[in-house]
C-alpha cells in the first residue's frame, strides 16, 4: 500500500502502476451506472489522470492517507469525463418505461414479480429481445429528476417545499421513502437482491459478481436493469402524489 511517508522517495510512474488495479475497480464499478454508450476504457483513462494528478500534488502535511485522497481524485475525474457523455437515449427510456409499467400491471394480475419470460410475453417482444432491452437500459437510475414532475400540475418537489421548510435532499431523505424502498428491495427475487447487495453494499462490479453466480457479466447487466425496473415500479407509487 503507498502511504504519506513513501511518497516523497518514490517515482510518480512507479506509483500510479502500483495503485493501477484500483484505478480499473473503481471504474467498473461505475459501468452499471452508464449507458451502453461510456467505454470503459474512457473511464479507465481518466481515472488515471486523475492518479497521476494526485501522485504529483499530494500534500503529505495534511494527516490523509495517500489512497484516500488518490480514490477522491480518481473519481472526480471518472465524474468529469461523464459530465462530457451521453445519457441514454429516448428510444432506451422509453423502453424501460414500457418495462416498469409492465412490470406493475403483471405484479397486480399475479400478486408477485413477473418472470421475465411473463415480462416478454406482455409486452410481445421474443425473450432474446426483452433481454437487450435490459442490456441497453445499463445506467438507467432508481430516480431521475423529471420523476418528481406531476403532469400539467407543477413540480413535485414545489408541492412538498410549499411551507419553505423542507428541500429535494429532505424528501428524499424522508423516512417513508427509505421504508418503501427497503419493502421494494425485500420484494425482488432473489438473484436480483443478490446482485443489488453484491454491487451495492459489498461494491463489487459486474464481473465479479459474475463470478460469483456462474453467469456471464452481460447476465449480470440484465438481472441488475431488471431490478432497477422493478424499483422504479413500485417507487412510483412514493415519487408520485395524491
Amino acid at each position: 500500500m503507498v502511504n504519506a511517508t513513501s511518497l516523497a522517495n518514490r517515482d510518480v510512474d512507479a506509483i500510479v502502476n502500483e495503485l493501477a488495479p484500483l484505478v480499473k475497480r473503481i471504474a467498473y464499478h461505475f459501468m452499471a451506472k452508464l449507458p451502453a454508450s461510456v467505454e470503459a476504457d474512457d473511464l479507465i483513462q481518466a481515472g488515471l489522470m486523475g492518479l497521476l494528478d494526485a501522485a504529483k500534488n499530494f500534500d503529505d502535511t495534511q494527516g490523509a492517507q495517500f489512497e484516500t485522497y488518490a480514490i477522491q481524485r480518481i473519481r472526480g475525474s471518472i465524474l468529469d469525463e461523464l459530465r462530457q457523455a451521453d445519457w441514454l437515449p429516448r428510444n432506451v427510456r422509453k423502453n424501460l418505461r414500457k418495462i416498469e409499467q409492465t412490470v406493475a400491471r403483471l405484479e397486480q394480475e399475479l400478486g408477485r414479480a413477473p418472470r421475465e419470460a411473463e415480462l416478454a410475453n406482455k409486452l410481445e417482444v421474443p425473450i432474446e429481445d426483452y433481454q437487450q432491452m435490459l442490456l441497453d437500459a445499463r445506467g438507467y437510475q432508481l430516480l431521475h429528476f423529471e420523476d418528481f414532475q406531476d403532469g400539467d400540475d407543477g413540480d413535485f418537489f414545489d408541492s412538498f417545499v410549499a411551507d419553505g421548510q423542507r428541500g429535494p435532499l429532505e424528501v428524499l431523505e424522508d423516512e417513508g421513502f427509505r421504508r418503501h424502498l427497503i419493502q421494494a428491495i425485500s420484494a425482488l427475487p432473489e438473484r436480483e437482491k443478490l446482485v443489488m447487495g453484491l454491487y451495492y453494499e459489498q461494491e463489487m462490479n459486474l464481473k465479479e459478481i459474475g463470478e460469483v453466480l456462474g453467469v456471464t457479466e452481460s447476465r449480470v447487466c440484465q438481472l441488475h436493469s431488471q431490478a432497477v425496473a422493478r424499483l422504479r415500479a413500485r417507487m412510483r407509487t412514493w415519487t408520485q402524489p395524491g
